[in-house]
């Protein structure tokens, strides 16, 4: 898998971008990366396990702290910072973002439930 030659916090826009050494570079809304974290939070203990998070349209993240040569932290706004953001994890959620987010917003739907807080 490819890795960041570059990782820029746009605070103001609520945005990580990230440049991998594969001349990729995306863009991530703040409220794509809280909503799917890795941490257990979000992802559970198991396949199947995915919780829905709601209401964090206007979720900022404060910090990126890198782990190691292969991850970043990111704390978000709404204090949630369990979600270690391998370069597989990023590259993919980067790559696959629109239909992720497409899922995302039919699964907000079908349970009624709002991105706003």
């Amino acid at each position: 898998m490819p890795t960041p030659t570059e990782i820029r916090l746009q605070r103001a826009e609520r945005r990580l971008e990230v440049k991998f050494d594969d001349g990729s570079q995306f863009s991530y809304p703040a409220e794509l990366l809280r909503v799917e974290s890795p941490s257990a939070e979000v992802q559970g203990h198991g396949p199947g396990e995915h919780k829905l998070v709601a209401g964090r349209r206007n979720v900022g993240i404060v910090a990126v702290e890198p782990v190691g040569n292969y991850a970043v932290r990111l704390t978000f706004d709404d204090r949630h910072d369990t979600g270690l953001f391998s370069w597989d994890y990023l590259y993919t959620l980067g790559r696959d973002q629109e239909r992720i987010w497409h899922d995302y917003l039919n699964a907000l739907a079908a349970r009624g439930l709002s991105r706003d807080p």
